[in-house]
C-alpha cells in the first residue's frame, strides 16, 4: 500500500508522520524552538526542513511515500523574495507586534467583514505584516509572495508558491470571511499582487523539486498536496462523516472549538471568537482558548494523571483556577489568574484542578457560540484525558462526547488530503461515560462562573 507523508508543525513540537490508510506506519518528531531573532523572534524553518528531509530519506527507503502533506500552527506567513524567505516567519507570541497597534487599528478590516477579533502580539497574521512592511522596509521591498506557512513547505519542496484559504482564513484579518476574497486591508495596503493563485488544500500542486528527490530518494511520482492549517486538518475527517451541526474541540498547545451549524451572528469577539474558512471556504464559527498551555501552567510539574476522586476532592475544597494563565488568546485575556481557595495534598490534585478548568472553559464557549445541538468531537491532548472527557459529558448530557482513540489527530486528518473526499476505515470514537456526582460539578461550575467578569 502507497503512503501519506504529513509534515505537522505544532506550536510546541513538530512530527513527521506516515500513514497507509488510517494506520500510522512511521513516525519521528522534534521540539519547535523559535530562534531569538533580529529581526525578531521566528521559525526555525532551517531545522524543519532538515528534520524533514531526513525524515522523508529514512521513511521512504521502508515506505512507497505517494503523497506529502503539510499542516501547520496558525498565525504565521511565509514572506517570499525570488530565491528564498525575504523576512523570517514571525513567533506569534512576539509582543513587539502590538506597538504598532495605533498605525495599523486604521486599516483593520470590521469584524463583520473579516469575523476576526483583534488579538495580541502576533495572533492576527494581517498585523504581523504591517509590522513587517513598516518595521523592516528595506526587507520587505524585496518581497514577491506571501503566503500561508503550510504553503512555504510546499513551495520548498516543489518550487510553486500558491495561495490556500483556510491558512489565510483563520483569525488573520485578511480574509473577507462572508464574501469569501482578500479583505479590505490587502487592497487598501496594496498587498493583492503578493497573494499567488489560490488552490485547494487538497490539490496536488507539483512534484518534488530535482534536489529534494535527490536528497531523498524519492521517486518523480510523489504529489505534493497543497497543505491545510492545522484545526483545519483535525475537522476533515468528521466533515466526511457527519452532518452538521457538530463541533470539534481540537486540543493541542490550542483548544480549538469549532462548531460546523452553528450561527456565525452570536460570534463574540471580545471573547476571542471568530470564523475559519474550511476547506471549501465556508465559514466555520469557532472559538479558542490555550487550553495545552494553561493546563501545564496549572499542573506545575506535578503528575498529570488524576481521576473522578482527585476532582471531587478539588471540588470538596472548593478550589478555583479563574483565567487566565496566558496572555495570548481566549475569553478573558486581561483577566488575572488566580487558585482560590486551598488545594488538598495529594499526587493528582493539580491535575484534577486543571482538567476542571480547561472543561469548564470549555463549556462556556460551547454555550457562547450556541454549540448545543449534535455530538462533541474531542481530538488532541484533551481526548487523552478522561476525566476531562467525563467532565464535559456530566455537565452536556444532551450531547454525547465522543473521543478519538487513535493518536493521528491532525495529521490523519491531513493525510486525508490525498484522497479527498474520500476517507479509509477507522476506529470508531469513544463515547465518554458522564462523570457521576452532576450535582456537585453543577454547583462548582456555579461558584467558578460567579467568579467571571461580565
Amino acid at each position: 500500500m502507497s503512503a501519506t507523508a504529513v509534515l505537522d508543525v505544532g506550536k510546541t513540537n513538530v512530527k513527521l508522520v506516515l500513514f497507509e490508510g488510517a494506520a500510522i506506519v512511521w513516525q519521528a518528531s522534534m521540539p519547535n524552538r523559535p530562534l531569538p531573532g533580529p529581526p525578531y523572534p521566528h521559525a526555525d524553518v532551517e531545522a524543519i526542513w532538515r528534520f524533514l528531509l531526513d525524515g522523508l530519506r529514512q521513511a521512504g527507503a521502508e515506505h512507497a511515500i505517494a503523497d506529502i502533506a503539510v499542516t501547520t500552527h496558525g498565525a504565521a506567513m511565509a514572506l517570499l523574495g525570488e530565491d528564498g524567505l525575504a523576512l523570517p516567519v514571525m513567533d506569534y507570541e512576539f509582543e513587539g507586534v502590538d506597538t504598532i497597534e495605533a498605525e495599523y487599528a486604521p486599516f483593520r478590516p470590521s469584524f463583520a467583514e473579516a469575523l476576526s477579533p483583534p488579538m495580541s502580539a502576533g495572533l492576527n497574521s494581517g498585523r504581523q505584516i504591517f509590522y513587517q512592511e513598516t518595521r523592516c522596509a528595506e526587507s520587505f521591498a524585496k518581497v514577491r509572495h506571501i503566503i500561508p506557512y503550510p504553503q512555504y513547505f510546499a513551495w520548498r519542496l516543489t518550487g510553486i508558491a500558491r495561495s490556500e484559504v483556510t491558512g489565510i482564513g483563520g483569525h488573520s484579518d485578511l480574509w473577507a470571511m462572508q464574501e469569501r476574497r482578500l479583505s479590505s486591508l490587502v487592497t487598501r495596503r496594496g498587498w493583492e499582487p503578493f497573494f499567488p493563485p489560490f488552490v485547494k488544500a487538497y490539490e496536488a500542486i507539483g512534484p518534488l523539486l530535482p534536489a529534494v528527490r535527490a536528497e531523498t530518494g524519492l521517486p518523480q511520482t510523489v504529489r505534493v498536496r497543497a497543505g491545510i492549517h492545522d484545526s483545519n486538518g483535525s475537522i476533515l475527517p468528521h466533515l466526511i462523516s457527519f452532518e452538521p451541526p457538530f463541533t470539534l474541540i481540537s486540543s493541542g498547545t490550542w483548544a480549538v472549538i469549532m462548531a460546523m451549524g452553528a450561527d456565525p451572528t452570536r460570534l463574540d469577539p471580545a471573547r476571542d471568537m471568530q470564523a475559519y474558512a474550511d476547506v471549501e471556504a465556508r465559514p466555520v464559527p469557532a472559538a479558542k482558548f490555550m487550553g495545552g498551555r494553561e493546563y501545564a501552567v496549572i499542573l506545575d510539574g506535578a503528575e498529570p494523571g488524576c481521576g473522578e476522586s482527585d476532582v471531587a476532592a478539588v471540588m470538596a475544597a472548593g478550589a478555583l483556577a479563574l483565567p487566565s494563565f496566558v496572555p495570548n488568546g481566549g475569553p478573558f485575556p486581561a483577566h488575572p489568574s488566580e487558585i482560590r481557595g486551598r488545594l488538598p495534598e495529594g499526587p493528582g490534585m493539580r491535575a484534577g484542578l486543571a482538567s476542571l478548568y480547561c472543561v469548564l472553559l470549555t463549556d462556556y464557549l460551547l454555550e457562547a457560540l450556541g454549540a448545543n445541538e449534535g455530538p462533541l468531537l474531542v481530538e488532541g491532548s484533551f481526548a487523552a484525558n478522561a476525566t476531562y472527557c467525563s467532565l464535559l459529558a456530566a455537565l452536556r448530557p444532551y450531547q454525547a462526547v465522543l473521543s478519538s482513540v487513535d493518536s493521528g489527530g491532525t495529521a490523519y486528518g491531513t493525510s486525508l488530503l490525498a484522497t479527498w473526499p474520500d476517507m479509509p476505515a477507522r476506529e470508531p470514537l469513544h463515547q465518554a461515560q458522564a462523570y457521576r456526582d452532576v450535582a456537585g460539578l453543577e454547583r462548582y461550575k456555579a461558584a467558578w462562573r460567579a467568579t467571571l467578569p461580565g
